[in-house]
């Protein structure tokens, strides 16, 4: 009922055109997914592609809840003009981004728990090596400690909403509400607001969920490899396959998916434990790291 009347929504108002980048569910236990291109058609919560549109409206402001916890921590500015950056990448979950710079954005996302966190930004500190984190409400909730270690880090932590539901699965209110709540559990942490960096729960998405996160101030980010390594050792994942699938499909503006809690199972952190030889592969090969917040700047 509620995609039937959204759609109707949109077909009345206006029609509206967008770019999707199709490509398989990740998250924090969700399956990984190949490297997709633009295209005008959207996956539905069964996987089947339908047409899409989306519309290129300005969009709004997000909402953030009162903060009333933590104090803030020092960190890195977001990138100022949110609402140029949305209306820039507006209808568009970013999987790679078109430059000719030799560069990687490394991201990690959190959500079930910490365990690699501190050895995640050894490495990255040790390394010299920036990066971006996607975290949830209830990650900032129940491991405040870690996303300040990570703020103070100097890395941006953006949105992956507070209980990681399925957004197609979701009403509009539904989304606006995790928007706000994990917006609010994150920055009362890193003293900045979570806009414009989101990240879908599972990657599941359709045209109509980006455009209630573009509606409330946020470019949803995919990724070009997800390393796999969130299905630890007990599904068959190596560090070695971890590093492969990042070569496997290297490009300027290439964006990594990793985890920073362990495999529920098994324990394994392999993302941590790659990473190493991972930031040597790329190096190796001609390639620096930057941030998303840097590439959206760049514009699409």
């Amino acid at each position: 009922m509620r995609r039937q009347q959204r759609r109707a929504g949109v077909v009345l108002a206006a029609v509206f055109v967008g770019t999707l980048v199709l490509a398989g569910c990740g998250g924090d236990d969700d399956p990984g997914a190949a490297p997709g291109t633009t295209t005008t058609t959207t996956t539905s919560a069964g996987g089947a592609e339908e047409p899409v549109s989306t519309s290129t409206d300005a969009s709004a402001s997000s909402t953030r809840d009162v903060a009333t916890s933590a104090e803030p921590t020092t960190a890195t500015p977001t990138t100022p003009d949110v609402s140029a950056l949305v209306r820039a990448w507006r209808g568009v979950d970013v999987e790679a981004f078109a430059t000719e710079r030799r560069v990687v954005a490394l991201t990690f996302d959190g959500g079930a728990s910490d365990t690699a966190v501190a050895d995640i930004l050894a490495t990255l500190d040790r390394e010299d090596v920036v990066a971006t984190f996607f975290v949830t409400g209830s990650f900032a909730r129940s491991y405040p400690e870690s996303v300040r270690a990570i703020v103070r880090a100097g890395h941006p932590v953006g949105n992956h909403s507070d209980t990681h539901p399925s957004f197609p699965d979701s009403t509009d209110e539904e989304i606006r509400a995790e928007l706000r709540a994990a917006d609010g559990s994150i920055s009362a942490l890193t003293g900045h607001p979570t806009a414009p960096l989101f990240r879908f729960p599972f990657g599941d998405r359709t045209s109509l969920d980006i455009e209630v996160v573009n509606d409330a101030g946020y470019v949803p980010i995919r990724w070009t490899a997800d390393t796999l390594g969130w299905k630890g050792t007990s599904g068959g994942i190596t560090t070695a396959v971890v590093r492969d699938r990042v070569l496997s499909t290297l490009r300027p503006g290439q964006v990594v998916l990793m985890h920073v809690g362990a495999h529920p199972d098994d324990g394994s952190t392999l993302d941590a434990d790659a990473l190493p030889g991972m930031i040597e592969d790329l190096r190796s090969r001609g390639y620096g790291f930057v941030t998303l917040p840097d590439l959206l700047a760049e514009g699409p």
